[in-house]
């Protein structure tokens, strides 16, 4: 029992003495609490803080982004356990208020220890915070969301579209472009190839894609572009609510907006706030140009069909190996061709013929189907964009313009004044009232062709030449034009140019036919008698073998406005030209053997415009057409010899006359006789708008300016003028100058200032100044003379030294001035001399220096700063040439000069050894250099920051491999972008 108890106590103090530890123990770390409290709510606080902040982060996020409800439940967390923090720190203040409470260890220890607990989930939820952070990264909208792309080959003209919207989006002062073209021209591609290319996602922190519908309105816009930046939509915002979110957002962001398929104005403001925020860079893709500019575009790119050979390409990737199957390729070919060159139709007319394998005869079967517009999948999806252009054409004389153009063969260049005289002629463009504005019907009306002209290239129907003064029509839209025309009963087209036509058509295709092309082919003879009363037009220039006309030809056509024989081998014109009693327009230039005209043409009493340049007709014989608007003759045309001098008094009957032109040839001896008395009879035609004219001496053109009224009542007299003594070989040069609606006035082999020159030159838009004497700067003649001058060529003066002297220039000087030509100019030293006052080139883009063998001094000091717009630069066989940007005339050069040149050609130098003597410029817009023989030329002024726009550099492959580099980085860099000359190349052109 003893034993027992003994036990029983000897446990229970073991029992008491744990009791007693833990007792001591729980009393320690209650003190450690109260010790720690400071130092743990200071812990707690900042935590705490942490969180805050990223809860407030993620929160401003969540307000404006569709977030995921798991990051919603954190955010309700943090909420819950910042009341708490909040609890504790209150109970931590109110305790600090009152120090006589801080010896109560038990509710201390307490505080502490919920500190210590409260920080504990305070690190779980900022852990947490922060995995919801990168999980919110991902909830956030990518910065470039790509999207599949058909791949364009690289140097393709489309490849070229991407290349240089991709050196605009570069360039600061360009914030919109705009591209467009016709349907099917590729448009999109660009623009799907430009969101994915490789150096977008670096330029830009976001891309929004939008694709603009038929039935589009600013709230889906809006709504379309919120999505992509993963706003919320709220279908109760306002328009202004919407755009202001999305400029909100967009804050401090470069971004790029690709907007495809604009078929009407948007308001890129209203939709999103764009003139807030200067980071902001649009693309625009439409069918109309005026879209583009109407939306403020700063640079427009005009997309054209591909090549044939691009066309192929793409054709045979698409179609696949059964293209390379003996007698496929021949077909395929002609498949490619019915295409037109649009990307689109060639991708649809490819999925087609990829079916057919290797079956010639399916090729051939479904080759003639195409050609009717006939069971090939896609070409009614292409036709149906098509149509839609034409359908929405706002009126029927710009539809009726249009089909006008399929007479024409495809991708033909046709003169845009001969196509407006036809349009008139036709009755196309409604006359303009005489009474109402006195005189200049002809001038008007071709003001208004210009007009609907130019809203069919705005919406691609008719598209813009190469050649200056032309357009043309793409295939795939002469074809819709020549399927439109044939479902219009009065409007049935018989067009067949250039097929090889030995024969005419028949006689039931002529009766049928109100317009009628077979120009260009091998026609020999004409019908003998026809029915042809509804014949309007009747184009059967350039065959060549067409000598004879039957007597009877013309009788049934009283309808005819316009007849085209130009460049015929015709000798004569039937009587029954008398029959044409309509005819407006006759064209017999270049019919080299025609030398007479039937007495009757006296009946054609209505004809407005005739052609005789390059034809043996004298001047008399057409004298009785005193209704002539617009005459176009050669100098031969005023006889030879004893015969010229019949023609005086012809010239001032025509009364009506608006446009006359005349051209240099072989009888510029016989002109030289009466051309004074030709030039008084000319300034006396009162309604006179366009002159084209050769003065062999400055005393006959100011005869015509002294005298002629329209020259001095400020009609705006639009002239071409020649003066000197002139041969075809200056008309050669000029043809470069050949702009349309531009004054033009060619001084060649002339001597000395005179009074006369200086004032034509006040109304010259581009001046030609060709072997003169007597002038040792082109400023002699008067500079402030000059400030409409657009364009100046300068050749073969052998006294001129510079170009301008500024010493005698107190402001701006030629400030308009685009281009510049200076060439064969033997002892030409400087361009300008003296001081270059703020305003002077400014618009200069192209400057050519060829065969100036004394040339020293390009850029003379202050000239540079003015070259803002610069953008080609070109400089040949100028043999004193040692510095192309000298650096004792331009000290202190900013990196920033020269900030638009994109091409610098450098031909024949031999004493070149810089371009610039560092590598301080930037060169912002540089793409091209062409360099050939220049062998002292040992460094370029590139390193590995500038020219980030440089695509190549050209020259010989010796020259390349002994140039000198400060880094082989560089080196590296440029390897890539040169391109050897080949060593039979002809040099380089621009």
């Amino acid at each position: 029992m003893t034993e027992v108890v003994a036990g029983a106590a000897g446990a229970a103090a073991v029992e008491i003495y744990k009791d007693g530890r833990s007792l001591l123990t729980s009393a320690g770390s209650r003190i450690a609490y109260v010790k720690d409290l400071k130092k743990n709510y200071k812990k707690l606080m900042q935590e705490a803080r942490k969180l805050w902040e990223l809860r407030d982060g993620i929160e401003t996020v969540i307000s404006t982004h569709k977030i995921s409800q798991v990051t919603r439940e954190w955010i309700v967390k943090v909420e819950m356990i910042t009341r708490e923090v909040g609890e504790l720190e209150t109970k931590y203040n109110d305790e600090k208020k009152n120090p006589w409470r801080l010896v109560r260890v038990w509710p201390h220890s307490n505080l502490s220890k919920d500190m210590v607990d409260k920080h504990k989930q305070v690190q779980i939820l900022l852990e947490e915070g922060n995995l919801k952070r990168g999980v919110l990264v991902a909830e956030l909208p990518e910065p470039v969301r790509k999207i599949h792309a058909p791949k364009i080959e690289d140097n393709s003209s489309l490849h070229k579209v991407v290349e240089d919207v991709m050196s605009f989006l570069d360039d600061k002062q360009i914030r919109i472009i705009g591209i467009w073209g016709t349907v099917g021209t590729g448009k999109t591609t660009i623009m799907q190839n430009l969101n994915n290319h490789k150096d977008i996602a670096k330029m830009f922190d976001i891309v929004i894609w939008a694709t603009v519908s038929k039935e589009w309105s600013l709230k889906k816009l809006q709504g379309a572009i919120m999505q992509r930046l993963k706003l919320n939509v709220e279908s109760t915002a306002s328009i202004e609510e919407n755009a202001w979110r999305i400029s909100e957002e967009l804050k401090g962001k470069k971004c790029l907006i690709l907007v495809d398929e604009i078929f009407d104005l948007i308001d890129l403001h209203e939709v999103m706030g764009i003139q807030d925020n200067l980071e902001i860079k649009v693309v625009l893709a439409s069918r109309l140009r005026d879209i583009c500019k109407d939306m403020e575009a700063d640079e427009l790119i005009n997309v054209k069909p591909l090549s044939d050979h691009e066309a192929f390409n793409m054709f045979k990737e698409k179609v696949g190996r059964s293209i390379h199957f003996p007698g496929i390729k021949p077909v395929a070919e002609l498949v490619v061709r019915e295409c037109g060159g649009l990307p689109l139709l060639i991708d649809r007319v490819a999925r087609t013929f990829r079916k057919k394998e290797r079956n010639v005869s399916l090729w051939r079967d479904a080759l003639n189907n195409l050609r009717r517009w006939e069971n090939t999948q896609g070409m009614d999806e292409v036709l149906e964009f098509l149509r839609f252009c034409y359908d929405n054409l706002d009126s029927d004389a710009k539809k009726v313009c249009f089909l006008y153009g399929a007479l024409y063969p495809e991708e033909y260049d046709i003169y845009i004044d001969y196509l407006l005289e036809c349009w008139r002629a036709e009755g196309f463009i409604p006359d303009a009232d005489e009474s109402i504005h006195d005189k200049n019907a002809f001038r008007d009306a071709r003001d208004k062709g210009h007009a609907i002209l130019d809203d069919l290239i705005n919406v691609s129907l008719l598209e813009s030449s190469e050649k200056k003064k032309c357009v043309k029509m793409n295939k795939v839209l002469r074809d819709m034009a020549l399927k439109i025309s044939s479902q219009i009963a009065d409007s049935k087209f018989l067009a067949k140019p250039c097929e090889g036509l030995e024969e005419p058509p028949n006689h039931e295709e002529w009766k049928q036919a109100t317009r009628i092309s077979l120009m260009d082919n091998e026609l020999c003879s004409l019908p003998e008698a026809l029915e042809c009363s509804d014949l309007l037009t009747l184009l059967l220039q350039r065959n060549k073998n067409l000598c004879a006309i039957p007597e009877f030809f013309f009788k049934s056509m009283c309808n005819l406005r316009v007849l085209d024989l130009h460049d015929t081998s015709i000798e004569s014109l039937p009587s029954s030209l008398s029959a044409l009693i309509s005819l407006k327009g006759l064209y017999l230039n270049s019919c080299s053997n025609l030398a007479e005209l039937p007495t009757q043409i006296e009946e054609l009493v209505q004809l407005e415009v005739l052609d005789i340049r390059g034809t043996k007709i004298s001047l008399v014989q057409v004298r009785c057409l005193i209704r002539l608007k617009c005459l176009r003759i050669s100098l031969s045309n005023f006889g030879t010899g004893s015969h010229t001098q019949n023609q005086l008094g012809n010239v001032s009957r025509f009364v009506s006359l608006e446009e006359f032109s005349v051209v240099i040839d072989s009888s510029r001896q016989s002109w030289d006789k009466i051309v004074e008395t030709i030039a008084t009879e000319v300034a006396s035609l009162e309604k006179l708008t366009s002159l084209q004219f050769c003065f062999p001496k400055v005393d006959c053109l100011e005869i015509f300016v002294t005298k002629s009224p329209a020259w001095n009542k400020g009609s705006c007299l639009t002239f071409q003028f020649a003066v000197g003594d002139h041969d075809s070989t200056c008309f050669q040069i000029l043809k470069s100058f050949d702009y349309p609606s531009y004054n033009r006035l060619t001084l060649v082999n002339s001597e000395g200032v005179n009074p006369v020159i200086s004032k034509v030159l006040m109304e010259t838009h581009a001046f030609a100044l060709i072997n003169h004497k007597g002038a040792s700067r082109l400023s002699d003649f008067g500079i402030e003379n000059m400030d409409n001058m657009l364009v100046c060529l300068i050749e073969r003066c052998d006294e001129i030294k510079t170009i301008i002297n500024g010493d005698v220039i107190t402001k701006g000087v030629l400030e308009c001035l685009e281009e510049l030509s200076i060439n064969n100019v033997l002892k030409l030293e400087i361009i300008w001399e003296g001081p270059v006052h703020p305003g002077s080139l400014t618009q200069l883009t192209t400057l050519t220096l060829t065969k100036c063998p004394e040339l020293k001094k390009i850029f003379s000091n202050g000239m540079i700063q003015q070259l803002l717009e610069l953008q080609h630069l070109r400089i040949e066989e100028c043999h004193q040439i040692e510095e192309i940007i000298m650096e004792s005339e331009n000290i202190g050069l900013e990196p920033s000069s020269l900030p638009r040149l994109k091409t610098l050609v450098l031909l024949d130098l031999p004493k070149l050894r810089s371009i610039w003597v560092n590598d301080s410029l930037e060169w912002p817009s540089l793409q091209s250099i062409k360099i050939s023989m220049c062998d002292r030329l040992k460094r370029l002024p590139f390193n590995m920051v500038n020219a980030t726009k440089l695509r190549f550099i050209e020259g010989q492959q010796t020259w390349w491999e002994e140039l000198e580099w400060e880094d082989d980085a560089v080196t590296q860099r440029l390897q890539p972008v040169f391109r050897p000359q080949l060593a039979h190349a002809f040099p380089f052109s621009v």
